[in-house]
This record gives C-alpha cells, structure tokens and sequence, in this order.
C-alpha cells in the first residue's frame, strides 16, 4: 500500500493472523419450533441451546435462526415466495412479525445466560433482487462484534427490486455474511446428523459428490429448499474455499470447541 513501510505492512499481517477466531452459528427453524404448530416455540431447547453457547463467544460469534413455524406458514398462506401483486401485500407485515417473534426468544434466551445478545432483522438490513441479496448492512455487525456483543439475525421476508417482496432464507443469509464478515467457521445445527444418503451420515461432501447422491433431510418441507437448500449455499461457500459443518443440535458444544460433531463437512471440490 502507498505510504506504509515493510515493517508496517508485516505488523498488518501478523496482527491479521492473531484476529480471533470468528463464527457464525445457524440454528434450523425446525430445531427451536414445532414445525407442524403455528409458530410453536421450543423454549426448553432455546435454553439448551444457549448454554452451550454460553462462555464460547469470546472470539466473535454471529447466530442466524431459520422460521420454523414462525415465518413459513404465513409465507405460504400469502405466496411470499412468488413475489407481490397487489393481493398478498398485507402478508409482509405477519410473516416478518412472526419470525421476530422467534427471534426475540432466541435473543431472551441467550441474555437469560449472560451473553449479550441484540437481534437484527433482515427486513430492515437487506434489498434483495429476484429471490437473492443485493446489498445488506454489515457494518452495524462489525462493530457489534468489536464491542463483544452477538448478533442475532434469522430468515425473513425481505423487499425485492424484481419481485417486490423475496423470502430470504437464513441459510441465504448465513452464505452472505460468512463471505461480507470474515467468518472462518460455518456450523448448521439441524435436527438430523447431518447430511443423510440412505439413512446413512455423509462425513465429507463436495459439489461432485452432492449431484450424485440422493440427499435425504428431517422430512419437514418448507418455502426455502430444506436439506437442498443448504447444501446450494454452502457449496458456494466452499468453492471460495470456506468449510462449512451441518451436525445434529445436540453436538452444538462439540462444534463450537472444534471437536468431532459426528456430522457433515462441506468442502471444496
């Protein structure tokens, strides 16, 4: 760089590698509610789940949840996922409140255990465009982050200049901040294994190995692509060369102390 001295760009670099370790945690929508209620929070699980994040977010932790019941049922009774016309507008307002919601319990909970967490709403941060984000506000996280708090952000309904109104996915949103943040670890707690080829945990997949196997998940459908969807996420990720961890809820802790999850890997070709 113009101006900086050898040494100066050496401090850079090594000050560079001794940047604590950064993670973004995702949690499944099925994970924290009862898929099949309307917006049925699991708060004994939230409790769980925020114990084991308790006392490991010293290197930089980000948390995005997926809707679960609270979010997709509303989409789907609106038709977020094709878009606006001017009938289906007014669902903008219950999808978003009901995965706030979520959110909101998500963030109790994690306070209830003395982390300092804040939720944000994609709503608020992110234009999408045709179904993907465009642009999302990261600074605000930046600092959040320099200022040891955790971020809690979700999947939600977001404006689009195409459409008129996009659902994003949190594993959309996990993909766009893991590569905006500089997260050096990507870890999806589901309510399964991992991912499933004939009932059977896949421990490493890649690209070529994700078209030819038949991919399995919780059996919970929803608007987003379930097991599917993740997987076209990640393998984005990892052909930018960042790894990505899908494991069972209860390896939470496991994950995040770097140990075996039991689960999947998802690597570059």
């Amino acid at each position: 760089m113009p101006g900086q001295s050898s040494q100066q760009l050496i401090q850079m670099e090594q000050e560079k590698k001794e940047l604590p370790e950064r993670v973004l945690l995702k949690l499944g929508g099925s994970v924290i509610t009862d898929k099949s209620g309307d917006c049925a929070i699991d708060r004994q699980r939230l409790r769980q789940i925020a114990g084991d994040i308790a006392g490991r977010t010293g290197g930089g932790m980000v948390i995005v949840h997926g809707a679960g019941s609270c979010g997709h049922p509303q989409a789907r009774r609106h038709h977020l996922d094709r878009g606006l016309d001017e009938g289906n507008v007014a669902g903008i307002y219950p999808t978003h409140t009901a995965v706030a919601r979520l959110n909101t319990a998500v963030v109790d909970a994690l306070r209830m255990q003395d982390v300092e967490a804040a939720g944000l709403h994609p709503l608020a941060l992110c234009v999408a465009e045709n179904g993907r984000i465009a642009s999302c506000e990261t600074e605000n996280l930046r600092l959040m982050l320099e200022w040891g708090m955790l971020p809690v952000l979700h999947g939600d309904v977001v404006m689009d200049r195409v459409r008129g109104a996009c659902i994003v996915s949190g594993d959309q949103v996990v993909s766009y901040l893991a590569t905006h943040l500089g997260i050096r670890r990507v870890g999806l707690a589901t309510d399964v294994a991992g991912v499933l080829s004939e009932g059977s945990v896949v421990p490493r997949i890649n690209r070529a190995a994700a078209e030819s196997l038949e991919i399995g998940g919780s059996g919970n459908a929803d608007v987003t692509g379930g097991m599917r969807g993740k997987l076209a996420e990640l393998l984005d990720l990892a052909d930018m060369g960042i790894e990505s961890h899908i494991f069972h809820v209860a390896r939470t802790s496991a994950f995040l102390d770097g140990k075996d999850h039991g689960g999947t890997v998802v690597i570059r070709r």
